[in-house]
């Protein structure tokens, strides 16, 4: 694949239809984002294709001081706030019935058996982590599902690597304490 650098440096450059192979590459990065923070499916959508617009947009302002994942989630992060904080829209904490599974997320293809085993037990625990907090649910996300280090995770929520380092803790704390006394080991393994 041609290096992001030389990518970034033709949109610049006015070849705007090679903006497609960024889209295309962190289109996942976003949806993890958006779905994890943003209830409402239509304005999920809405959401991603403002990401992809803001990053677009602003774009020259990019000086590869960072990853460049790291400013596409710091912008779709900061997206999703601004978003809930206009509209005052509900969070995944006010809907203990809706839950997402990680199979939307993941590309793999189980034994019915194991499919259903597993559906079952992502099912409990994704309707666990959305009755997190958005804050450790987001911590959650980024860590461990894509992948970000602290230091990252820091510069896209914009808070010290010692409270990202802390607030993961403690989400995985409430987690655990969650799923121990809620099922049975066997149901969760």
């Amino acid at each position: 694949m041609v290096d992001e650098r030389q990518i970034i440096q033709e949109v610049l450059s006015g070849k705007t239809s090679s903006f497609k192979n960024l889209v295309e590459k962190y289109q996942g990065l976003v949806a993890h984002v958006v779905f994890r923070m943003i209830v409402n499916s239509d304005e999920r959508e809405d959401l991603c294709q403002d990401v992809f617009l803001k990053v677009y947009t602003n774009l020259n302002k990019f000086r590869f001081e960072s990853k460049f994942s790291t400013w596409i989630a710091k912008i779709a992060y900061n997206t999703c706030i601004n978003s809930l904080q206009k509209k005052k829209a509900a969070l995944y904490d006010d809907y203990t019935a809706e839950g997402e599974t990680i199979e939307d997320y993941l590309d793999h293809q189980p034994s019915p058996s194991r499919f259903t085993e597993e559906k079952e037990v992502s099912e409990r625990l994704w309707i666990e982590i959305n009755k997190l907090p958005m804050t450790y649910r987001a911590i959650l996300t980024l860590y461990h599902l894509e992948n970000f280090s602290y230091m990252e995770i820091s510069e896209i929520m914009q808070l010290p690597d010692g409270t990202i380092k802390s607030y993961l803790f403690r989400a995985r704390k409430m987690l655990k304490e969650k799923l121990t006394t809620k099922y049975q080991p066997e149901e969760i393994k």
